[in-house]
């Protein structure tokens, strides 16, 4: 890759860091005023259903855990194995797909 996209992969990489930082404050601490208000599981289950702000805010999350964890995995790739060219970038591509399909339909779970 060329310096410029070299750069702005490294710019996603630290933008979806900081997105999850955020998102994992308002997680553990929602989840965490949700247990001391004595909410079981199967509680906050029910109060979740329809609600499709939660479901922004889980899908957002799912994306920036999908593309800092596949961005991640591509420097290792790169470092560690030396692999890196057409065939790393498709087997990553597919990995984040699998990633999105997968945290998405958790969310569809949380949600509907």
């Amino acid at each position: 890759m060329n310096k410029r996209t070299e750069f702005k992969v490294w710019l996603a990489h630290r933008l979806s860091g900081m997105l999850l930082g955020l998102f994992v404050v308002i997680h553990i601490t929602g989840m965490i005023v949700a247990i001391q208000g004595g909410l079981s599981a199967s509680e906050i289950l029910q109060r979740t259903n329809g609600n499709y702000f939660l479901g922004l805010f889980y899908s957002l999350f799912t994306l920036a855990a999908a593309t800092h964890s596949v961005i991640g995995l591509r420097t290792v790739a790169k470092e560690v194995m030396n692999w890196q060219g057409k065939s790393a970038n498709l087997v990553l591509a597919v990995f984040f797909l699998m990633l999105c399909i997968t945290g998405i339909s958790a969310v569809g779970g949380l949600v509907l």
